[in-house]
């Protein structure tokens, strides 16, 4: 049965869960031993987030690379579980996109989408109160007889339009009736404000109310200032405690805007780096490592070529040291069919001009 408790990041198996690049080096090393931490990572799904974080591309290439039984790859996507054997078809069908016989036999229909997919695009909402001024969405705003669904409409269409500062004295009393989260679009439509939102999101931050501190701390790490680092490196440590792993990326980023002078999180943006299960967010924690100068980010970097996620990729490409290695891998990367384009492009622009081994 799959289990939110992963084994420790110091572990071959933590490695693969995680989808770390070193993981896929360790595997390497002894394939034989790793074929059935493979499969598993196939077999249950360990990603923190489904939705973002990423593994087929990094379970296909462990597979191919690794020369892999593909049986028990083809016995899971005839498996019951639709999850797993939707898993198990990702897998597969990268394979047959890199030329494997055996994945093209186990998936005779499947049909590859051109090799550049269509980009994502981003649908504006409609503003659900075109007939009301702003004056009208803060007075429904302040009406307690009003509904949640009326009052997040409001806020749809103020996230819509000119940042309006008259919000942010109604902002504590914008959750939800259970109390466990904020309305809809209430995050974003304070995020408008800028610096406008700074005092308020001091006050904010200091809540017992879970996310109103949380949108307190999302202003103060978008717009803060110096005087907000020692309250940001605060709430980093308590996600690190409480492992917190959804949303730290948030506090990396506005801590990377302060560079050498946020040097006190570094211990925590490395712990995050080495540990989280939420693979989406560990390009920042680099990210945000770098911007701070902290030691090691080279080894970092070399790492991240194998990352199961395409932001860190990119990092490692455009920031890994002059090796022998590395630029073989490169080459890889720039060669492989099953790689994001992007990631192809930016290896292949990288190695121009370079003799490869």
């Amino acid at each position: 049965m799959h289990s939110d408790h992963y084994a420790p990041p110091t572990t071959l198996l933590g490695l693969l869960q995680r989808g770390r690049g070193q993981g896929a080096l360790l595997a390497a090393e002894d394939p034989a031993s790793a074929a059935d931490l493979v499969h598993g990572c196939i077999r249950w799904d360990w990603r923190w987030d489904s939705q973002v974080d990423d593994r087929h591309l990094y379970l296909a290439r462990l597979i191919r690379d690794l020369e892999l039984p593909l049986g028990p790859v083809v016995e899971m996507a005839t498996a019951r579980d639709e999850d797993t054997r939707g898993r198990a078809t990702g897998v597969l069908e990268l394979l047959v996109l890199a030329g494997s016989a055996d994945a093209r036999a186990a998936l005779p229909d499947f049909v590859p989408e051109e090799d550049e997919p269509p980009a994502r695009r981003r649908v504006r909402r409609p503003d659900p109160y075109p007939e009301r001024d702003s004056a009208g969405l803060l007075a429904l705003l302040r009406d307690p007889a009003a509904p949640e669904g009326a009052k997040a409409s409001a806020l749809v269409a103020l996230s819509l339009r000119s940042p309006e500062p008259a919000l942010l004295p109604l902002v504590p009393e914008l959750g939800a009736a259970d109390g466990t989260r904020p309305l809809p679009l209430l995050g974003r439509a304070v995020d408008r404000l800028a610096e406008q939102a700074v005092p308020a999101a001091r006050e904010w931050a200091a809540s017992e109310q879970a996310w109103l501190a949380g949108i307190g701390f999302g202003v103060l790490a978008a717009h803060g200032d110096e005087g907000d680092i020692p309250v940001l490196v605060a709430e980093l440590e308590r996600c690190w405690v409480e492992r917190s792993w959804c949303g730290p990326d948030d506090l990396a980023r506005g801590l990377a805007r302060f560079g050498p002078k946020a040097a006190d999180a570094v211990s925590l943006l490395r712990r995050f780096w080495l540990c989280t299960p939420h693979s989406y967010e560990r390009a920042d924690y680099l990210e945000a490592l770098v911007a701070m100068g902290a030691a090691g980010t080279a080894e970092a970097f070399a790492e991240s070529l194998w990352d199961c996620e395409a932001g860190a990729r990119l990092l490692g490409v455009a920031h890994a040291p002059d090796r022998p290695e590395v630029w073989a891998r490169l080459a890889c990367l720039r060669d492989d069919p099953m790689e994001e384009p992007q990631v192809r492009e930016a290896a292949g622009a990288r190695l121009v001009g370079r003799c490869e081994p």
